[in-house]
């Protein structure tokens, strides 16, 4: 007999579990709808070369791919030995794998425009609710079968779109309950900085080596960067990079002495400028800090970048995005500019778990449970739960007669906060007794005034 198990990295979700992350999900989705954003949905698989090359180096070992089908075929056999010895050497075949899980919502959303942009309404703001997969190392946070939500908003290079998603991260936050920092930079910056270290070549290595700093810390990162070719000046010159403090003014002021002269650098920052001073004049719930340690290492970032990390708890980032000004240039559909932002619904739900920061009435399950006092009693109870669900109120009919200790046990494990009592006599007199367990109080009403009684 097979011992019953799930794949590492994934879950099974409960009925309380399932209530939370649907109050997460519904928050996120409420917003995201009053900014005007569309729901969209990509299918779980996405042809392999859609997806690879599209997230680094690091990346790209990350995607789960799918076996073809029929490689047991006699016809097959050669070329199934054959793109098995490829993939060991770290190679594709399309003998072996034509198709992968989705890593991500963005590069199946580009996409999308790409085959459907001479229909869109442009600026096209949508926002998806899926699951995505990752081959990753299972850990606190981190799984391998996971949820994320985006916003993103593509046809438009107004910063306006920046702004409205950092409004956006602080009100979904806001409405959570959940105290954020809001860090952001730009990949302007850290492209100038990467010219002074060697040319626009070296962008990648910075970019990965600096996205690793709070996992690694700042030795590591410099040993890295030194491993990939960079002299000990410029190392000392993303360590001074780095190493830069103080409040978001000081941070600008520090970083524009660094830059100075060079134009793409002097852009990045005046970006962040405004979105800054725009979101202290704006945005008043929002938290935002400009953190030049802030890489994010996917390779499509070309502008704003954002990370949104919990106060007070230790996890990753619960969030993150940015602009990428050409990503749909990499489906034959060039020069499309596009912004957006992606929830980490899982460790948004360990963060609210941790801080006890989910409702009480979180769970909207079952109201009032009939208890099953006989044939007849049932048949009348059925009719005045099926009153009761057509006012909306969820309610269940015991499935059978049994003892009154058997059918509180059930109302009890289920956290059903009422039951409603229809013997022989109340049959007779046309009630029902209506008892709140959590206090015990009980109240008689009749067939005609249960449709007006509050739950």
């Amino acid at each position: 007999m097979t011992k019953p198990s799930l794949p590492q990295g994934t879950r099974d979700f409960d009925t309380a579990t399932v209530h939370r992350r649907n109050y997460i999900f519904n928050t996120i989705k409420n917003v995201f709808e009053l900014y005007g954003f569309q729901p969209l949905e990509t299918p779980a698989m996405e042809n392999l070369e859609t997806l690879m090359g599209k997230y680094g180096e690091e990346g790209d070992k990350l995607i789960f791919k799918i076996l073809n089908n029929g490689l047991d075929e006699p016809k097959k056999i050669d070329k199934t030995k054959e793109g098995f010895a490829k993939l060991l050497e770290g190679k594709s075949s399309k003998d072996i794998t034509e198709r992968a899980l989705r890593y991500d919502l963005t590069i199946p959303f580009a996409r999308y425009i790409a085959m459907h942009y001479n229909q869109l309404t442009l600026p096209f703001k949508r926002y998806q609710l899926q699951p995505v997969w990752r081959a990753d190392r299972p850990q606190k946070g981190r799984y391998r079968e996971f949820y994320q939500c985006d916003a993103d908003v593509v046809g438009s290079r107004s910063l306006l779109n920046e702004l409205e998603l950092v409004a956006i991260y602080a009100t979904v936050f806001k409405n959570l309950n959940l105290p954020v920092e809001i860090r952001i930079n730009n990949r302007k910056i850290l492209a100038a900085l990467a010219a002074r270290c060697g040319g626009a070549g070296k962008m990648t290595d910075i970019a990965i080596a600096i996205d690793k700093l709070d996992k690694v810390g700042l030795e590591k990162v410099e040993e890295a960067l030194k491993e990939r070719g960079l002299t000990e000046e410029q190392v000392s010159l993303i360590r001074q990079f780095l190493e830069i403090t103080g409040t978001n003014d000081e941070k600008l002021a520090a970083l524009k002495t660094i830059l100075a002269g060079n134009v793409t650098g002097l852009e990045g920052l005046n970006e962040l400028e405004y979105i800054t001073r725009q979101t202290v004049a704006n945005i008043q719930a929002a938290t935002l800090v400009i953190d030049p340690t802030l890489a994010r290492g996917l390779n499509y970032y070309t502008g704003t970048i954002f990370e949104v990390k919990a106060l007070n708890v230790q996890m990753g980032s619960i969030g993150g995005g940015g602009r990428y000004d050409d990503l749909t240039g990499l489906f034959g559909v060039p020069g499309v500019p596009g912004v957006g932002i992606s929830f980490g619904v899982d460790r948004i739900y360990d963060v609210l778990t941790e801080i006890n920061g989910f409702p009480a009435d979180v769970y909207a399950g079952t109201k009032l449970l009939f208890f099953n006092l006989g044939v007849n009693e049932a048949m009348k109870a059925f009719e005045l739960m099926q009153r009761l669900r057509h006012r909306g109120i969820a309610a269940e009919l015991y499935h059978e007669a049994a003892k009154f200790d058997k059918q509180f046990k059930y109302a009890d494990k289920k956290g059903i906060p009422y039951i409603a009592i229809l013997g022989t006599r109340e049959l007779e007199t046309g009630t029902i007794v209506i008892k709140k367990l959590q206090t015990g109080e009980q109240t008689q009403v009749t067939f005609a005034d249960l449709e007006n009684y509050t739950f």
